[in-house]
């Protein structure tokens, strides 16, 4: 049976969508307590690739995602935080250079006082 590029295509994007929304359900109560706690700083909420979104004056700021082993927050231009509590890694090794990603396995991990001096 032969198969359309098109077709193998969409077949890859429903698989993908499908592990991003496992991955998110996974993580659904750590992501909730992280949105309440974004919610709280003075940056506007946008929609981009499906995903919240905290920006501040049009410019990506942070976000949240869940993955098979970990969730994380995402900062856009993490390598410019002073990193104090010494909670971020890079993103994705040698592709990514600004974007630096706060990973945690547990609720406990989340402290909102914390979370809230990265972003204000």
């Amino acid at each position: 049976m032969a198969y359309s590029f098109e077709k193998i295509e969409a077949d890859l994007c429903e698989q993908l969508k499908h592990l991003f929304m496992s991955n998110q359900q996974q993580w659904a109560e750590e992501l909730s307590w992280l949105k309440t706690i974004l919610d709280k700083a003075d940056l506007e909420v946008v929609k981009k690739w499906g995903i919240d979104i905290y920006t501040l004056n049009g410019k990506n700021i942070v976000g949240f995602l869940g993955f098979k082993h970990h969730f994380a927050l995402w900062f856009y231009n993490g390598v410019f935080l002073k990193d104090k509590y010494k909670v971020l890694v890079s993103a994705d090794g040698e592709k990514t250079k600004a974007m630096r990603q706060w990973r945690m396995k547990s609720m406990d991990e989340i402290d909102e006082k914390r979370v809230l001096s990265y972003v204000n």
